[in-house]
């Protein structure tokens, strides 16, 4: 038996993992398998992150896609109608992101 299988297993096993995706960022709402997040120390154009199915996209508060894809247009559907309906919520909790306080969480959709 060789030793050279062990080796390669045990530099995998040793190898760092990336980051996880939502490691430490607050949820503040979730429905029909769609998390929404808001990341602290973020700037720019005011915007919040949706995770369906191990896909990430951001979003304007308006509903719109910033960045990365959702590709079920269900999904973006129904983040754009909650973003919609929670504009001022959604505003409420990127102030208080802003300046360090803890989040609200939001309703999810109905």
């Amino acid at each position: 038996m060789r030793a050279r299988p062990a080796r390669r297993l045990c530099a995998a096993l040793c190898r760092p993992q990336p980051r996880a995706y939502n490691c430490g960022v607050p949820i503040i709402s979730a429905f029909f398998g769609i998390v929404i997040r808001m990341f602290y120390r973020e700037h720019g154009v005011p915007h919040f992150h949706a995770e369906y199915q191990g896909q990430q996209a951001s979003f304007t508060f308006d509903g719109k896609v910033l960045a990365g894809v959702l590709r079920s247009r269900t999904a973006v559907r129904l983040i754009e109608e909650w973003a919609t309906s929670h504009q001022a919520e959604l505003e409420a909790n990127w102030n208080k992101m802003s300046a360090g306080q803890p989040l609200e969480k939001i309703p999810p959709l109905d």
